[in-house]
């Protein structure tokens, strides 16, 4: 019995599938490659000492799900396939709707028929909009998203619930704040395809001279300094949180079960607090530029990770120079393969 995981060549996906393998789980990956690339597979190879099954097709395309469903059997799926940049779903929502959603409803509709269940989907601390309070836990209102992005994750959310509920299946809908950070290796990192949408891919890229200065979008928020404040979490403490939950839903006895888990480090940092952790963390400096707010962007959102420490057994323990450090190893390895 297999793990179906989606987008799996991907940032998240990548570290993901290492932290499987690392714990016995038989892995296959569908990747599209149109956020990621192959050479990723082989790094997973040599990060694991295993090499991961990999389908490079679009899940937009149900028969070649159908096809491979019939090649695997699997045990259950965790699903990274998804456009994740907020901006640019700002301009091209559609693009975001159809390929975020449909993929997901393509692969809920084979999983009921053969049913399959135990079932994570790659949700976002975007569903929480700007939130009342701080910092937010599971039980905080969902507002309506700022973003298209935002909107997407919201959605398939309730679509997962109700796969959950009318299918009698179990679900966990795990609600990241913001990943950074590289494997240990520096085999393993973010891989931003052209101008980077994320704060730290355009750190690193300033750093090595790539681009010119990093734009912070926006320095008149209600904070310390002016910037916006996210809750940054090592991604590979990410990772473990995957199996964490995946073990959770394997082990219960209950054939309906939706769990829900904040994923974050409990504290905040603003934009100008990360670069100068980046540039004391690699003795580098990190030219910038103040830019007008972008759409989208919300002031700040931390989590309260209270939830998963209890019921997964897990908390992040990396810190933020910690976590980028190990991204500037990532950025130099990157250019050893230009």
């Amino acid at each position: 019995m297999a793990i179906l995981v989606t987008g799996g060549l991907g940032y998240i996906g990548s570290h993901t599938v290492v932290e499987l393998l690392h714990n016995d789980f038989d892995v296959v990956i569908v990747d599209d490659l149109s956020n990621s690339e192959k050479f990723i597979l082989d790094n997973i190879e040599k990060v694991s000492g295993k090499r991961p099954a990999f389908y490079p097709f679009d899940l937009k395309r149900r028969e070649l799900i159908k096809q491979l469903l019939d090649a695997h059997q699997m045990e259950g799926c965790i699903n990274f396939a998804a456009f994740k940049a907020v901006g640019e779903s700002q301009e091209k929502p559609l693009d975001y709707y159809e390929n975020n959603l449909f993929t997901l409803i393509n692969l809920l509709q084979e999983f009921k028929e053969r049913n399959i269940s135990n079932f994570i989907f790659s949700s976002s601390c975007t569903v929480y909009g700007q939130a009342d309070q701080q910092p937010i836990d599971e039980n905080t209102p969902l507002k309506l998203p700022e973003s298209s992005y935002g909107k997407t994750k919201q959605m398939g959310e309730e679509i997962l619930k109700d796969f959950a509920t009318a299918y009698q299946k179990r679900v966990s809908l795990l609600r990241y704040f913001n990943p950074i950070g590289a494997h240990s290796t520096a085999l393993l990192g973010e891989l931003p395809i052209g101008i980077p949408n994320n704060l730290v891919p355009y750190v690193t890229q300033t750093a090595a001279g790539i681009r010119e200065k990093l734009s912070i979008w926006g320095n008149d928020y209600p904070t310390a300094d002016g910037t916006a404040i996210r809750d940054y979490i090592y991604v590979v403490d990410l990772a473990k949180a995957h199996v964490k939950a995946l073990q959770k839903l394997m082990a219960t006895e209950e054939d309906t079960k939706i769990d829900i888990y904040n994923l974050g480090t409990g504290n905040g940092s603003s934009v100008l607090e990360v670069v100068r952790a980046f540039e004391n963390a690699n003795q580098v400096k990190v030219p910038y530029q103040i830019c007008e707010r972008r759409a989208g962007d919300i002031t700040v959102a931390y989590a309260n990770p209270a939830k998963a420490e209890k019921e997964l057994g897990w908390k992040a323990e990396t810190t933020l120079e910690e976590a980028l450090r190990t991204t500037w190893e990532w950025q130099k390895y990157l250019e050893t393969r230009s």
